[in-house]
């Protein structure tokens, strides 16, 4: 089976967004989309885990896109495009200084726009259908979870718990982040939750994996090989 990686698209222009997204689609793409920079925030927060990459435009109602950009990076390291029709120099470093990815002008090509996504998934390795940190190695397409090459049992939500950790290595994730990420934007359940699921994932990784580390106050970092030999 082969595995389609997922992108979120967000146009104002109705037509341009339809065209957009059925090109990708035609491409092996699974497509969300939103038309606003609120609907996009809410489409990502609810289905973080599985987008590989954002083509995000930049004038957009509600919530302009760089502000949507922001809001993002609080969050998630997921590759992101920007779509605009400003040319300048000045409007693209903005863009970049603000964790932007890549950014291609309007009007564009669609042969272009595949050219960009297919070359930033290829630059952040999201080509690559195996996610490896320590002694830990995820089958992304199969959804499972290997430790020193043995397959570890997991519940689907252990696994989109520890891919949120791998994905985010190094960062110090507030437990609503995690909540978000793991249980999806509109979840109204307590943080406790995310201790318990923690405390779960932990026991079936070993002391072998010991990656996830407690923030006193705040939530967890995972910090893989900080007890490699």
């Amino acid at each position: 089976m082969h595995y389609k990686w997922t992108l979120l698209v967000v146009e104002d222009e109705d037509k341009l967004l339809r065209t957009l997204s059925d090109f990708l689609a035609l491409q092996g793409y699974e497509v969300l989309q939103a038309s606003d920079g609120q609907k996009a925030l809410e489409v990502f927060y609810n289905n973080m885990n599985q987008i590989d990459l954002v083509l995000l435009d930049i004038m957009l109602p509600q919530i302009g896109g760089n502000e949507v950009l922001r809001e993002i990076r609080k969050k998630s390291q997921v590759p992101v495009i920007m779509l605009t029709a400003n040319s300048s120099v000045e409007g693209q470093l903005y863009s970049f200084s603000k964790g932007a990815d890549d950014y291609i002008v309007k009007p564009y090509t669609l042969s272009i726009i595949k050219a960009h996504v297919e070359a930033v998934l290829k630059r952040v390795g999201k080509n690559s259908q195996t996610l490896e940190a320590g002694r830990l190695r995820l089958d992304l397409p199969a959804q499972k979870v290997y430790r020193k090459g043995e397959y570890v049992e997991t519940t689907r939500r252990e696994y989109e718990l520890l891919l949120f950790f791998m994905e985010n290595q190094g960062r110090v994730l507030k437990r609503e982040h995690i909540l978000d990420a793991v249980w999806g934007y509109d979840y109204s359940g307590e943080t406790r939750t995310v201790d318990t699921l923690v405390k779960q994932l932990r026991k079936k990784l070993t002391e072998e994996c010991n990656y996830i580390r407690s923030v006193y106050g705040v939530g967890y970092i995972f910090e893989a090989g900080a007890d490699e030999k």
